[in-house]
């Protein structure tokens, strides 16, 4: 399918909030309107935000009309989900892509999102992005590539990993998975597919699962014991194996340790066993994931990953 640019963002512009995962609180929701107040746009919210229904912000039903609103708004220039959660692949059998194809748009968020982003640049051919949620504390260095990618299109446009990431690495105990890794060094250059790392084992053989072939696969994770790491990497390997892909990237797997006394191995030794077998160039540590300091990763954009400089270069616009 054609690949499709969303118009970039300008100074001003409305952007819609919406939640179609977890449910949020009204703190979340005031966070996310002075979040994107405080970047210089305006806000539209979606009409049920604040439901409820279990853990969910209300039925999926309720959070499809908000996202198909916002992607028929004409006065909405870009989407901007609240928070993950969960529920996000609910909504998948029912997303109208054709309607994504008229009016393509930006789409921002992370962690459960990434069964949206998946389907979506599947299904739909769309570019989105992988990066802060409306309710995220941003830091100059989020912000700054966020605005970036979304405002500013380069031919190229290269991304270095956060010092304050490697900072904590360093100088905090128990952050030593912030620390940059390279444990097979090289140069590759994909499209960029991935995201949650529970997300995309959960779509692997699916109907909406990413294509690694080829491709730049990123991956992220959060409070998941090295065993179940190791699980969901063993599903998405036995789907396509990873030696399929042009490059790995792991990101910043937060809380992904041992837990209690038992025996166990290592998130390091965990993810090594996959990786270090490759013929292609993997990283852990990279500015992504559940973190203050990440950078945005635009879906099915073609880029290049420098393992010797730990860059990520954009080798094309994001937004037209």
């Amino acid at each position: 399918m054609q690949l499709i640019k969303p118009p970039r963002l300008l100074p001003g512009d409305t952007i819609g909030l919406v939640t179609p995962a977890g449910q949020v609180s009204k703190a979340a929701i005031d966070k996310a309107i002075a979040n994107t107040e405080a970047l210089g746009f305006q806000v539209k919210l979606g009409r049920h935000l604040e439901e409820v229904h279990g853990n969910y912000a209300g039925p999926w039903q309720h959070r499809l009309d908000d996202l198909h609103g916002m992607f028929g708004d004409p006065d909405v220039k870009a989407i901007w989900t609240i928070r993950g959660g969960s529920g996000a692949m609910q909504l998948l059998p029912h997303l109208d892509y054709a309607l994504m194809r008229r009016h393509p748009k930006i789409l921002v968020g992370y962690s459960d999102i990434t069964a949206l982003h998946v389907a979506i640049h599947r299904h739909a051919g769309l570019v989105t992005f992988h990066g802060p949620v409306g309710m995220s504390t941003l830091s100059d260095y989020s912000t700054g590539h966020l605005l970036d990618v979304l405002m500013r299109p380069e031919d190229e446009y290269t991304i270095p990993m956060a010092l304050d990431n490697s900072r904590k690495a360093f100088d905090e105990p128990g952050h030593e998975h912030y620390a940059l890794r390279t444990v097979v060094p090289g140069v590759a250059t994909g499209r960029l597919t991935g995201g949650n790392l529970a997300l995309v084992s959960a779509l692997a053989g699916t109907p909406y699962a990413a294509d690694i072939r080829d491709a730049l696969l990123f991956l992220e994770e959060v409070n998941e014991e090295p065993y179940r790491v190791d699980r969901m990497l063993m599903q998405l390997n036995l789907n396509q194996p990873f030696r399929a892909a042009a490059g790995i990237m792991l990101g910043i797997f937060e809380g992904c340790g041992p837990a209690g006394d038992g025996p166990s191995l290592t998130l390091d030794e965990t993810t090594d066993q996959h990786l270090r077998p490759l013929a292609i160039p993997a990283v852990t540590g990279w500015s992504f994931g559940h973190i203050r300091h990440q950078f945005t990763l635009p879906m099915g954009i073609r880029a290049r990953m420098d393992t010797r400089r730990q860059t990520l270069t954009l080798l094309e616009p994001a937004v037209r």
